[in-house]
């Protein structure tokens, strides 16, 4: 793990409002930084490199991929983890509390996949 994310898992880990996160969370052949599975959430750290080449691309193919199979993808820079961790984890709970749980008492199970109808 690079330092901005060493240092957002030592956050993370302590369960901001009581968010339980995952580290290095691999789906099928993706492997994500940090997930939180009760709101199928993603959050990727990008350092500079992800700016230039074809990085960009893959990171919106793995997005894509990611998305397809449910996942919300925060990604954040990872300068700003080093800026200010405080509005980093405000953002991450914020997104959290927009996402919603993955499970709805109503309705007794998880949300439908994209494409999936409501019954």
């Amino acid at each position: 793990m690079s330092l901005p994310e060493v240092l957002l898992w030592q956050q993370l880990r302590k369960r901001p409002e009581g968010l339980k996160f995952r580290r290095q969370f691999a789906i099928g052949q993706i492997t994500a930084d940090f997930a939180c599975l009760e709101r199928r959430l993603i959050i990727e750290v990008d350092g500079e490199g992800h700016s230039f080449g074809d990085q960009p691309g893959r990171d919106a193919a793995r997005d894509a991929i990611l998305q397809r199979e449910g996942f919300h993808v925060l990604r954040i820079a990872a300068r700003d983890v080093l800026k200010d961790m405080d509005a980093v984890l405000s953002y991450i709970v914020a997104t959290c509390s927009e996402v919603g749980p993955l499970h709805d008492a109503a309705r007794r199970g998880p949300p439908p996949r994209p494409g999936e109808d409501f019954v």
